[in-house]
């Protein structure tokens, strides 16, 4: 039956985005401040307060983004909260505002 595979793909696929949907909105978003970005390859250094659900003590550290368009607004000196996850062993920013 050829027809299944492509509407498995499709499935699963669909469950991807739900998953990370789910998981942007329940990752606690950190207070930082911009130190550095690098747009062109997708990493913004951030110093952070703690970044409680990773278990991780405030540092400065550079992070990846799943999106480079999240890095268009943000500028050194910049006092940011962002999100960020563990995916494959790799800390990912999914999310990043100015901070109010």
């Amino acid at each position: 039956m050829p027809t299944r595979r492509p509407i498995l793909t499709l499935a699963a696929l669909v469950m991807a985005l739900f998953v990370a949907l789910a998981q942007a909105t329940k990752t606690p978003m950190t207070l930082g401040v911009v130190k550095k970005v690098d747009a062109e390859t997708g990493k913004v250094t951030i110093q952070h307060g703690e970044i409680q659900h990773l278990d991780m003590p405030g540092m400065t550290m550079v992070f990846t983004v799943n999106n480079k368009a999240l890095l268009a607004h943000l500028k050194p000196g910049e006092k940011v909260n962002f999100s960020v996850v563990s995916e494959a062993g790799k800390l990912l920013i999914i999310d990043i505002q100015p901070a109010r």
